[in-house]
């Protein structure tokens, strides 16, 4: 019970400002239909409480199951099993991401039908299987991550010639969403699970991170690929107004609840399975011990729809009706300066970034803070969304601005930020971009864009994500800058924490 009063705590700091941001639009600049409001405020306890009980579950249940598997498959030493386990892991957890199916299911809707959102979440699954199968080779053979990182974004720019504007922003934006609230604590844990293995405490601390960072290019080649071999004629979207129940408080709500709980049961259902055979085959874990990770799967379980639930039912409508009604405004600085902010403080609410943070501050054994990382998100993550709104509002802005210098000074950065913190800034690209961007901001910004003159729903109200998956990279491997000059000058014992080799 204690652990849960402490997680409600921590919930709460991170879902009050963005609540607080708007109620005080609505009292102020956007008034909102009070049903709306209701909504929101219903969603917003949702959200804390689900959030909670993720996060305990993922403790529990989802990290020893991937820091498992991963000692696991390391210690066959058998290049083929790692592969192998890779392509299907990645698969497996990708298809099941809720965040990728909130995606594919925007980019249905707006595109009409003709992206499929089955086609969209099994084409990107398979990108993914097939990155994480080569990110844990990577791991295994002492690979550099910079390397690799480098030789995969050359092969994106390259593929990026020949994709169309509006794909090129819906591949951008599914690297974002398929590292969401289910597959980062179990990509970050299989991760730590072969690294810790290796006898070098310092290679292994520094390939605890840069799964996630590899495994979110793979939805980007695969989603390139498909625009390419579909050759696609140019399409534009339009946003869907038209709210189911926008006059009921909790039909939205009943909505939901049975879709997301099936789409949550089919996600775990194949980690479980994955468990229960190694269980069976290798693990020998104790009753007890098996017992514990079942509680966390289902915590993990019930805090997932409660939180979705939330954010679909509470979040979205609000985003996208503040979206357009700020920028109906004659006065494009309100939601300019809007943007910043609530880029600010929803990074605080994605579920992925909590795990991900506190998994920072334990591998480096509280050299980098939680805290630190935190705030240098959260600037990042303010500008993409900045970034974002000028692309609507600017007509002549096109995303490729933005990615092409943006990805050029990202990777640049590796070749001279402490390795650690390369593989952490990749990794926080991907985190970044959670259930709660990839619903109420992507419902902000693609409002917006409804109510703008000469912008496009598809083309600018996608897009977003790409960059609020692009910023991190440049924001954290700075921050690794300043902790590697800081180092030097105190030439002290944490020093080999920013080594660059």
């Amino acid at each position: 019970m204690n652990v849960l009063v402490s997680k409600v705590k921590e919930v709460l700091f991170a879902v009050l400002p963005i609540t607080a941001i708007v109620l005080l639009l609505h009292f102020t600049l956007t008034p909102l239909d009070p049903t709306l409001i209701i909504r929101f405020i219903i969603g917003a306890i949702l959200i804390i409480l689900g959030l909670s009980v993720f996060l305990i579950g993922v403790d529990i249940g989802i990290t020893p199951i991937g820091q498992t598997i991963g000692k696991a498959v390391a210690k066959s030493n058998k290049i083929w099993i790692v592969i192998v386990a890779g392509l299907l892991l990645g698969f497996f957890i990708s298809i099941a991401e809720p965040d990728l199916h909130i995606l594919a299911g925007q980019v249905e809707m707006v595109t009409s039908g003709l992206i499929s959102k089955v086609i969209l979440v099994i084409v990107v699954s398979i990108g993914i299987g097939l990155l994480i199968a080569t990110g844990l080779v990577r791991i295994v053979y002492n690979f550099p991550l910079y390397k690799l990182l480098t030789i995969l974004y050359l092969i994106i720019l390259v593929l990026a010639v020949f994709t169309s504007p509006e794909f090129l922003a819906i591949s951008f934006d599914a690297s974002g969403a398929t590292t969401g609230a289910l597959t980062v604590p179990f990509i970050l844990a299989l991760a730590l699970g072969i690294s810790t293995l290796k006898k070098d405490s310092k290679a292994s601390e520094k390939d605890s991170f840069g799964l996630v960072a590899i495994a979110s290019t793979g939805a980007i080649i695969s989603v390139m690929i498909m625009n390419i071999v579909m050759q696609t004629d140019k399409m534009t979207g339009s946003l869907n107004t038209e709210a189911h129940d926008s006059n009921s408080i909790f039909g939205p709500f009943l909505h939901e609840i049975p879709i997301i709980t099936f789409e949550i049961i089919i996600a775990l259902i194949p980690i479980l399975i994955v468990f229960l055979v190694f269980q069976k085959k290798s693990f020998k874990m104790t009753k007890k011990a098996v017992r514990k990770i079942l509680m966390g799967m289902l915590f993990t379980f019930i805090g997932l729809v409660l939180f979705l639930v939330g954010v679909n039912a509470g979040f979205m409508d609000v985003g996208s009706a503040m979206g357009y009604n700020l920028a109906s405004l004659d006065n494009n600085a309100y939601i300019i300066m809007i943007s910043f902010v609530l880029g600010l403080v929803t990074i605080l609410a994605e579920p992925a970034v909590h795990v991900l943070t506190n998994q920072v501050e334990d591998v480096t054994s509280g050299y980098v803070k939680r805290a630190v990382v935190l705030s240098t998100l959260s600037l990042g993550v303010g500008l993409a969304i900045l970034l974002s709104m000028l692309r609507v509002l600017i007509t002549d802005l096109e995303l490729w601005h933005f990615l092409l210098p943006g990805y050029i000074i990202a990777i640049t950065l590796t070749y001279f930020a402490p390795k650690l913190f390369v593989g952490i800034a990749f990794d926080s690209g991907g985190v970044a971009s959670g259930p709660m961007t990839a619903t109420f901001i992507l419902a902000f910004v693609q409002g917006a864009a409804g109510a703008t003159s000469g912008a496009d729903v598809l083309v600018d109200g996608f897009g977003m994500i790409a960059l609020v998956a692009m910023t991190p990279l440049i924001a954290l491997q700075i921050l690794g800058l300043v902790f590697k000059m800081k180092s030097k000058k105190r030439k002290g014992g944490v020093e080999h924490h920013v080594e660059q080799n």
